[in-house]
């Protein structure tokens, strides 16, 4: 099984979805030996086949990557990239004594608006684990462009240790000792790009969506330093970094969403036309109720209107209207 002390550069990377993927492409690259994990052997079987995953279609798996359904092997760092909806029953998997965790989701948990590292903590209490988020597309970083992104935990040297283990010239990884502002980064810009991609959906233009990213971005910093975090950590790339990409990158399924949302396509038929988890769909009724009675405007307006509550215009309207305030 999985076990504490195993070489560092032994990777296990759980998860075949796109980002996944592109992590274990990014650890071959830095020189670890790499373990792939599909949910079920059928999987597995298809994409050591292929060397390609369908949710990474074009881009060729490294040879010596093992792709496999069994949690068993060797490994230094495990790498887990699923959605935060399915984290909680990943970590119940996998076996006590497991190795220091990278956790790569972005979000809230539905059932207990818990962030990542704080599911990861409900399940195995006291796991070393650091955050890694950023402004990171998972196509370019399987393809070697240049890329930075955060990796976040109080522990100075797990962070390095965990830093090393996917860090090269070209994917360049930040360390932070904020684990809390990095998730929040994380989990509202998803919300936010709904927002901003309804924006350009609807037509009002270019200036409406770089205000709203604007105070997208003060809202994240309000929820940080409400959660425990830093307001500064959100200026960072795991914030703005992220927030930009997010909100103006055609690869963005929560950017796309709101440009459908935008077009007037009902929410339920934008979700079945996809096979790739939309994030921000089930965060944003999470955040905002983890966020209590913070102002935080724009995230309740996106939540209130994928939960059916609002129209986009009737949105748009109330954000408006709210009386004006020095910035």
């Amino acid at each position: 099984m999985l076990s504490r002390g195993s070489p560092m550069n032994d990777v296990a990377v759980f998860g075949t979805g796109a980002w996944g993927t592109a992590l274990a492409i990014q650890a071959h690259r830095a020189g670890a030996n790499v373990r792939l994990w599909a949910r079920t052997a059928e999987r597995a079987a298809e994409i050591a086949a292929k060397q390609e995953s369908p949710r990474l279609p074009g881009v060729r798996l490294p040879e010596a990557i093992v792709v496999t359904a069994d949690p068993s092997g060797p490994a230094g760092v495990a790498v887990l990239a699923v959605p935060t909806q399915h984290l909680r029953s990943l970590v119940e998997t996998l076996p006590r004594e497991a190795p220091p965790f990278v956790v790569c989701a972005k979000g809230v948990e539905t059932a207990t608006h818990f962030l990542p590292l704080e599911v990861l903590e409900s399940v195995r209490p006291g796991a070393a684990a650091g955050i890694l988020s950023g402004p990171n597309f998972a196509h370019e970083i399987a393809a070697g462009l240049p890329a930075a992104s955060v990796l976040a935990t109080t522990d100075p040297v797990l962070r390095e240790t965990l830093m090393a283990s996917l860090r090269t010239p070209a994917f360049r990884i930040y360390g932070s000792d904020d684990p809390i502002g990095v998730q929040v980064g994380g989990a509202a810009k998803n919300v936010i790009a709904i927002a901003a991609g309804a924006v350009i959906g609807a037509g009002l233009g270019e200036n409406a969506r770089a205000a709203l990213i604007a105070r997208g971005l003060a809202e994240l910093a309000r929820l940080s330093v409400a959660l425990g975090g830093r307001s500064e950590t959100v200026t960072g790339l795991s914030g703005l970094g992220d927030l930009l990409l997010t909100c103006t990158g055609r690869a963005s399924r929560n950017y796309t969403l709101g440009l459908a949302l935008g077009r007037g396509e009902k929410l339920a038929d934008i979700l079945a036309a996809r096979t790739a988890v939309t994030e921000g769909v089930t965060t944003a009724p999470a955040l905002v109720a983890r966020a209590g009675g913070l102002d935080i405007p724009v995230c309740r307006a996106v939540a209130a209107l994928l939960e059916g509550r609002t129209t986009l215009r009737q949105a748009m309207s109330d954000l408006l209207a709210r009386p004006p305030r020095d910035e």
